[in-house]
């Protein structure tokens, strides 16, 4: 089971942070302000690899500090699962993802699993990726939630405003396009959680750090809940609660809006 003892957490923790240190993003050190959503502004210094990241002209605000509250952050564990190296492994009960080094370890992503996800039960292939996706909702998310989904039918650009967020992976099964996504959010709030709606999300930050890592073609597998139980243990599995289905807008992400620096 992972972290059976202190020492074992601890050489993971410190894994986690050198390599974090090493692989993460270049970002400013300087303090950060947010604004609650009572109005209220609060000040913060951005966990390391976590900070305002500039990407394809488009600037992703930091991550504040209590949704990165541990497991919630990536870092590299051992590894006790089936899948091999180069492979993705989705604990969908623990709400882990797991990128697999051929070292024993793994890159461990917290993730939010929308009920879509949750059905996803059998090993799928990573045959497209892609950087600021646009998003349309589904004709099922449309006729079962339409005061949620409605004002998109037409859909939303790629952009800071996306529900898929800075990056995509695309699973196949088949050679047929799943309609199974691993991607970013703007709900940070639903990392480590169960959502109605939604496949595979991660922060954002992380999606564009396993994006790098990811080719084409990559196996992605799926652990069983049985799986779960005895690898991670029941500290972990299940872990997170239901959320309701919600579009974040990205002004109301610290004051995130969708500015390309370049134009």
């Amino acid at each position: 089971m992972i972290d059976l003892t202190q020492n074992r957490r601890a050489f993971l923790g410190l894994a986690g942070t050198a390599l974090l240190t090493a692989c993460a993003p270049r970002t400013p050190s300087d303090v950060f302000s947010q604004t609650s959503p009572e109005g209220t502004t609060e000040s913060f210094t951005p966990v390391e690899g976590y900070g305002t990241i500039v990407d394809n002209g488009y600037t992703l605000p930091a991550v504040p500090p209590q949704y990165l509250q541990w497991p919630n952050r990536r870092q590299v564990v051992y590894y006790e699962g089936s899948a091999v190296p180069g492979d993705i492994e989705i604990d969908p009960y623990a709400k882990f993802l797991y990128y697999v080094m051929d070292n024993g370890t793994a890159w461990r992503y917290p993730i939010a699993v929308g009920r879509a996800g949750l059905s996803l039960k059998s090993t799928t292939v990573i045959r497209r990726k892609k950087e600021w996706p646009g998003w349309q909702p589904t004709r099922n998310m449309l006729r079962t939630q339409p005061d949620v989904y409605g004002p998109f039918a037409g859909g939303v650009p790629g952009g800071l405003a996306s529900p898929l967020g800075a990056r995509a992976l695309y699973l196949y099964r088949g050679g047929k396009d799943s309609y199974y996504r691993i991607h970013g959010t703007n709900d940070l709030g639903s990392i480590g959680n169960s959502g109605s709606a939604g496949c595979i999300r991660l922060f954002n930050h992380d999606i564009i750090d396993l994006y790098d890592r990811v080719s084409v073609p990559t196996t992605v597998k799926i652990r069983s809940q049985e799986e779960s139980l005895r690898i991670v243990g029941p500290e972990f599995s299940p872990r997170g609660v239901e959320l309701p289905p919600k579009i974040v807008s990205p002004e109301s992400i610290y004051g995130a809006t969708d500015i390309a620096l370049d134009q």
